[in-house]
């Protein structure tokens, strides 16, 4: 296996891992009994982490750098919606603040990402 794949598989490993533990061990705020629609939150949460790993997949076997490249942005998305559910019920502002800089950082990289691959220099 190569020097890349190997570490696709180990970064990968990482990831369902961590996925893991959040499923297996959710927030604690999540597992507070008074908190209204503790289902809906946990089940939101679970659907974004199942498109990231649907994102990762796409990300691994793309078979161009145009399909990475959305798919990048795709998950940049997913982790705006993971901010903005977890601002929610844990009732923590600084979430969204994390969500707009990442939508930021996330719109600047494909917009270079984008010139690049048109093979124009950053200030046409």
């Amino acid at each position: 296996m190569s020097n890349r794949r190997v570490r696709w598989v180990i970064g990968l490993v990482i990831l369902l891992a961590i996925f893991a533990v959040i499923l297996l061990y959710p927030l604690p705020i999540l597992m507070y009994p008074g908190l209204p629609f503790a289902g809906l939150y946990r089940r939101a949460l679970f659907i974004i982490m199942l498109c990231v790993i649907f994102c990762l997949y796409r990300i691994f076997r793309g078979p161009t750098a145009p399909d990475r490249i959305i798919t990048i942005d795709i998950l940049g998305i997913l982790v705006v919606g993971f901010c903005a559910v977890l601002s929610i019920p844990t009732g923590r502002s600084w979430y969204i603040d994390i969500g707009i800089a990442w939508a930021l950082q996330s719109f600047i990289g494909t917009l270079a990402l984008a010139k690049y691959l048109e093979g124009k220099d950053f200030d046409e």
